[in-house]
């Protein structure tokens, strides 16, 4: 048996914590963004994020409302990905508390930055990689808006990269599940696409 639940029945907080608590693990677009009004960086973390476009290559995120991070971002063009890791799982939490926007997470926090090296906004510090990312385009959804970010820049600590590849188990993501859990890293495993040519049945047939 199964449960139903219909989205034009529902509160959508309710279905939208469905949604939330469904649709897991969702990395982290840890976002850091200037505006033109002379306040502080803004820093927060956006877990409807992903890879847009492979060339150019564009990352997505979604902004839920109208939040500091999207005003930023359309009155600048431009935003910096960090990557969210295991040991930042308490200040990436600290980063999403609603301050106002003369207020800098960055400040407020406890977070140091570094300069980026093609955009305004600061890059993360301790962050292992950062996206560099100059603003594609916005798409209005309902109550959302999602933002697209052609990556203009990539840093990457050496400390992370295995022949030049970052190693995930260097990377430790932090990830965003249901309610208020996150996630981490766990078990990995590999296995490799299987081409048609040596297709041989489903596994375990």
């Amino acid at each position: 048996m199964r449960a139903d639940f219909d989205p034009e029945q529902m509160d959508g907080r309710a279905f939208y914590k469905l949604l939330t608590s469904v649709i897991v693990p969702r990395p982290i677009a840890w976002v850091s963004t200037v505006s033109r009004d002379g306040f502080p960086p803004n820093l927060a973390p956006h877990s409807f994020f992903t890879v847009a476009c492979v060339q150019p290559p564009i990352v997505q995120f979604t902004s839920a409302g109208r939040k500091d991070t999207l005003r930023n971002v359309e009155a600048t063009g431009e935003f910096v990905v960090n990557f969210a890791t295991e040991s930042q799982f308490e200040v990436v939490n600290d980063t999403a508390t609603d301050f106002p926007a003369k207020v800098g997470e960055f400040d407020a926090v406890g977070v140091a930055t570094e300069p980026s090296e093609r955009v305004a906004p600061p890059r993360v510090a301790a962050s292992p990689v950062a996206l560099e990312c100059v603003l594609h385009s916005t798409l209005c959804l309902g109550d959302s808006t999602v933002v697209f970010g052609r990556v203009v820049h990539a840093a990457v600590h050496e400390d992370v990269l295995v022949d030049g590849h970052p190693e995930i188990t260097r990377l430790r993501p932090l990830s965003r599940l249901g309610k208020d859990e996150w996630g981490t890293l766990g078990d990995i495993r590999e296995i490799k696409r299987i081409r048609y040519a040596d297709w041989r049945g489903p596994a375990g047939a």
